[in-house]
């Protein structure tokens, strides 16, 4: 029975071995694998920003009209017309981007927004952008509404004005608290950009599926992306646990 064992061992390292070699060694093909992580990880990283910079003009915006409605209403004048405006185009964002599917966005983005350009890395980085910031701006909205009304009254009683308060009083302060929720979002941007295929990238997931195409042999690429990916994902959870403690310390 060991003896079973052991060839039953040895000939699955040597099959192991046999397929590692087929779909990565051979011809370089983890040259491909590298493209495609180098590629996830930039459109990650450049939609993640992008995602923040919309997150916090929607949420002031979304987060001003709704805690000054009633005030701005008595007072009336332009600029009220103006925030309300600019408040609905925010809803309507919101709204249209959460309510469809990414892929779906990013099929519209590439094939009928830009559909001349040639380089399918930008325009990703754009789609996924926006999409992250429908999901940030309500994180940070949420940021700003738990805090308390007192800190407005605080900017305002040294002479702040509403958006010199915002700046260096409550946005400070929401980033504090919804740091953790912010990088659990961009952990699902990362996820998510293993459609980024549909548009002609290379990314982690395409590079698996062409060394697939190509070798015809399945579970080692497809196995060796997802273990990428469950990789990432647990160093930045990991990040988060520690970020989590490091906040609830400073709170004591």
């Amino acid at each position: 029975m060991l003896n079973s064992y052991l060839i039953s061992l040895s000939s699955f390292i040597k099959d192991f071995k046999t397929d590692f070699d087929l779909n990565f060694v051979q011809k370089d093909r983890w040259k491909l694998m590298l493209t495609g992580l180098e590629n996830t990880l930039l459109i990650t990283l450049c939609a993640g920003l992008i995602g923040v910079a919309i997150g916090v003009v929607v949420a002031a915006i979304r987060s001003s009209y709704d805690k000054n409605e009633e005030s701005l209403k008595l007072k009336g004048g332009f600029g009220f017309v103006i925030l309300k405006i600019v408040n609905a185009v925010c809803k309507v964002y919101l709204t249209v981007i959460r309510g469809t599917p990414v892929v779906v966005q990013l099929l519209i983005t590439y094939f009928i927004i830009f559909k001349s350009a040639s380089n399918g890395i930008p325009v990703a980085i754009f789609a996924f952008g926006i999409n992250s910031g429908a999901y940030v701006a309500e994180i940070f909205r949420g940021g700003i509404m738990s805090i308390d009304q007192g800190q407005f009254e605080a900017g305002r009683s040294i002479g702040f004005n509403y958006l010199q308060t915002m700046r260096y009083i409550i946005i400070p302060q929401m980033f504090k608290s919804v740091l953790p929720t912010l990088l659990n979002e961009f952990i699902a941007l990362l996820k998510e950009t293993s459609v980024a295929g549909y548009v002609a990238i290379t990314d982690l997931t395409k590079a698996g599926n062409s060394i697939s195409g190509i070798t015809y042999s399945y579970y080692m690429p497809l196995l060796a992306v997802a273990l990428i990916y469950l990789v990432i994902v647990m160093l930045l959870t990991k990040l988060v646990s520690i970020i989590e403690r490091r906040l609830r310390k400073n709170e004591r």
